[in-house]
């Protein structure tokens, strides 16, 4: 049988490259505690494999396939908390730790104050990865459909470059001053509310104490317990700020960024997504270089779909193939509106 259609073959692959990936997430963890959660499941992945391994004879070489090589060189680039979203995609489990530190793998409630709100420091934005590749895709679709409209309303190659450069500078200056502005907005609605608990912790701390210890004997800690705990907190304002902040207000600061850095990575996302469609127009002017844009944007619309099988687990192909689908739908759309503004105008 054909080892592709032979689901025990496919369950064994599976299993054995989960555990390949639990080891290389174990290598490249800090906390011994983690390590050794991660190999405990490469241990068990592969004693899952062995168990379908009877059932195949003979017993197959192991090789990871293409996504999980991808995903294990950008484990060792970017670490696995930046990539939680793709690793879930691949069915790797015990990914929750990976938020908390080692005092609080488990949930356990912290026993001095710098570990409060430790699970939640450190953890890398999980969705910046993705938030990059749809960035890209935002620019290389409407800067290919633009181009493909002026192109069919019949406009020459010195204006398909121009509108291409227009498209290009009008949406990455677009998305960067969106992206600026909602951060900046998220950000003072955190600082408003930081200054307002600043208040409340100066004219009213035992009514802060008995806040939070009330949030922790909610999560099981004796009341009495709690009490003392959240006193010993409220002696460092800056700790107990932080703490009323993501236990009272669920606001957590490190989620928040930059604005000027976040304006700065969407800007370059939607340019390097626009600059695709435009290149083979700037450097080829004979020819029929609209074809090559065209080319050029389906196989960056196949990368993008590549990629981001990547956080869904679909085949990479299928993922390709739909983007290119889509995208070029989009594009002869707008290359056929464009037609038509082109025989309307000249009718008139």
């Amino acid at each position: 049988m054909n080892p592709i259609l032979n689901p025990d073959h496919t369950s064994w692959h599976e299993e054995r490259q989960s555990a390949w990936l639990y080891r290389i997430i174990a290598r490249g963890e800090a906390d011994p505690k983690l390590a050794h959660m991660f190999n405990a499941l490469a241990d068990a992945a592969d004693e899952q494999a062995e168990i379908w391994a009877t059932s195949i004879k003979p017993t197959p070489e192991f090789s990871p396939g293409t996504r999980a090589k991808i995903v294990a060189w950008l484990i060792r680039s970017f670490g696995p908390r930046a990539l939680k979203p793709v690793l879930a995609a691949m069915k790797v489990r015990g990914l929750s730790a990976l938020q908390a530190s080692a005092a609080v793998v488990s949930h356990a409630m912290p026993t001095q104050v710098n570990e409060v709100g430790a699970r939640h420091r450190g953890v890398a934005g999980g969705g910046n990865l993705r938030a990059a590749v749809f960035g890209v895709n935002d620019g290389l679709i409407s800067n290919t459909c633009l181009i493909m409209g002026i192109a069919g309303a019949g406009s020459d190659h010195a204006a398909l470059v121009a509108t291409g450069t227009a498209g290009l500078l009008a949406g990455a200056l677009s998305m960067a001053a969106g992206e600026y502005v909602s951060m900046r907005a998220q950000r003072e609605v955190f600082e408003s509310q930081i200054a307002l608990e600043r208040a409340e912790l100066a004219s009213y701390p035992e009514e802060e104490v008995e806040e939070l210890a009330l949030i922790y004997n909610a999560r099981g800690l004796d009341l009495d317990a709690a009490r003392d705990f959240a006193r010993e907190l409220i002696k460092h304002p800056e700790h107990a700020l932080d703490t009323l902040a993501r236990e009272e207000l669920g606001l957590n600061p490190d989620d928040l960024g930059s604005p000027w850095g976040a304006a700065l990575a969407s800007f370059g996302a939607f340019a390097v997504g626009a600059l695709l469609p435009l290149l083979p127009l700037a450097l080829f002017k004979n020819g029929n270089p609209l074809m090559a844009t065209a080319a050029v944007a389906a196989f960056g619309l196949f990368s993008i779909g590549a990629a981001l099988s990547l956080f869904t687990g679909r085949s990479v192909w299928w993922s390709g193939a739909r983007m290119v689908l889509i995208g070029g739908a989009a594009g002869a759309a707008t290359y056929l509106i464009g037609r038509g503004f082109e025989v309307g105008l000249a009718n008139l």
